[in-house]
């Protein structure tokens, strides 16, 4: 496949032996190298120095000459990436049509907010009380009834041996996390003599319902077993008294990630969530891209659709303060992709972030959100963190995403606290991993499906599950979060 009509390399799309005939587009070339499903090939003779260019955007430079027909991957391939960029705003006037709204069965909360599980979230403060909080959720499994769909555990090692910052934002995506609509009821439960107090939950929390949220702390009770089934029990009829009811899907907020990429995920898995997020957003819904180091190398794609001038600066700072995290640790601001990502065909930090930021369609940026920041508009909103699976996950949870979809090559059974749909880049993997896979978009490579059918499969994908159809994720109980650190552990 060539992807854009300027690219100077093609993909396979199956392992290619050396000795094959390509054909097509223009192209005919007889490869040189054996090339694995997902790497790239050149079209053309490339000087050393010469940019290699993919989906119609460098991606990289050639490390030495490469001749027609030739494997071009990291051996041969460095990244053109160096220090920060500086940007300019360019005005962005194209609006997406209007779509017919649609609807699901979710759950209305009290204060108006909507959430599409009716789960009981135990969230300890500290992680001395981790294992606590996993027997609590265990041992009161009979208190799954009538309209509650589970009873789960968010265990963590934070809480406490934390100064400033790392501290403020402990509290802060517990908080978030204790306010998710997709927990009907929530336990926070601490041990006593951490730094982060009841006291300092309660100030983050805000305004809360003390019938939805419950705080218990072990130290201060003889048998914390005991006294938390108790609070559970309550909750319990507390959360039954809800029930499912139609929902405008206008009041959905949807997270967008990638893990485990390869190099078919630019071309499937990635653009049909793109597709899926600009249909959701013409129904006035909502999602959320983050994985910020993932954007390096690709920042036009997305600084060029901010809505106005306030959203691009905003854009341009959170890109470049991820940089000066990079630096003020010493590390490498253009680190190349993970083992599995260039096993997969990925060369580059531009090759993966070229791919990656197609998850976040062509709607305009509605808004730019700090970590641990929650969705404040309708429509594409950037979020600061960085790609690690479950850092990332937990990030995009606490802004408020009901689900994720989450896009993948080579496949991965985690799963953030809410709802994770799996979408497997090539059709290899959904066959493989039908335990952790629930959609597959391989299809397209495949040929069977075009892009915009894939789109709409998600889209009643994420209306199915929205209405309480478990994925695979759920089905396997694969629920975990991670907080960002930044700084020292006393």
């Amino acid at each position: 496949m060539k992807i854009h009509q300027s690219d100077n390399v093609i993909l396979a799309l199956e392992d290619i032996s050396a000795g094959c005939a390509a054909y097509g587009d223009g192209i005919s070339l007889v490869t040189k190298d054996t090339v694995p499903r997902g790497h790239k090939i050149a079209v053309r003779d490339l000087k050393e120095g010469d940019p290699v260019i993919k989906y119609g955007a460098v991606i990289g430079i050639a490390a030495k000459d490469i001749s027609t027909g030739e494997h071009v991957h990291v051996h041969n391939v460095k990244t053109a990436l160096s220090g920060q960029r500086e940007f300019s705003y360019q005005p962005f006037e194209c609006e997406l049509p209007k779509r017919e709204h649609r609807s699901f069965q979710g759950y209305i909360r009290k204060d108006g907010s909507v959430g599409i599980r009716n789960e009981i979230w135990i969230l300890p403060t500290v992680g001395c009380v981790g294992s606590a909080a996993k027997r609590l959720a265990e041992e009161n499994k009979d208190l799954i009834k009538g309209s509650i769909d589970g009873i789960h555990a968010f265990v963590h090692p934070y809480g406490c041996s934390q100064m400033g910052e790392d501290h403020e934002t402990t509290g802060k995506i517990l908080a978030a996390l204790a306010r998710h609509p997709n927990a009907g009821g929530v336990l926070i439960l601490s041990l006593g003599c951490e730094n982060l107090t009841h006291e300092q939950m309660k100030e983050k929390l805000g305004d809360y319902d003390p019938e939805r949220i419950r705080f218990l702390c072990c130290q201060e009770c003889e048998d914390e077993m005991q006294e938390g089934r108790k609070i559970l029990q309550e909750l319990s009829e507390y959360a039954s008294a809800f029930h499912r009811e139609s929902v405008d899907a206008q009041e959905l907020i949807v997270g967008v990630k990638c893990g485990g990429s390869d190099g078919l995920s630019g071309i499937t898995a990635n653009p049909a969530v793109g597709g899926f997020s600009d249909m959701l957003i013409e129904m006035g819904g909502s999602t959320v891209l983050s994985e910020v180091p993932e954007m390096f190398g690709a920042e036009e794609m997305l600084l060029s659709r901010c809505k106005d001038r306030d959203t691009f600066d905003r854009a341009v700072k959170m890109i470049r303060d991820f940089k000066e995290y990079y630096i003020r640790h010493g590390q490498v601001i253009y680190e190349n992709p993970s083992p599995g990502n260039k096993a997969g065909g990925i060369t580059t930090l531009e090759d993966k972030s070229c791919g990656c930021v197609q998850k976040g369609g062509g709607a305009a940026v509605s808004d730019v959100l700090s970590y641990g920041e929650g969705v404040k508009s309708h429509g594409l909103s950037l979020l600061s963190g960085p790609g690690n699976d479950l850092v990332s996950t937990t990030a995009l949870t606490a802004a408020g995403a009901h689900l994720i979809l989450f896009t993948t090559g080579r496949g991965t059974p985690f799963g953030a606290p809410v709802p994770t749909i799996k979408i497997a880049s090539n059709t290899r993997l959904f066959e493989s991993k039908p335990n952790w896979i629930d959609c597959n978009a391989g299809s397209i490579a495949d040929g069977t499906q075009t892009l915009k059918q894939v789109s709409e499969m998600l889209l009643e994908k994420v209306l199915s599950v929205s209405s309480g159809e478990q994925t695979k994720q759920e089905l396997g109980n694969n629920r975990e979060i991670a907080i960002w650190k930044n700084g020292v552990t006393l």
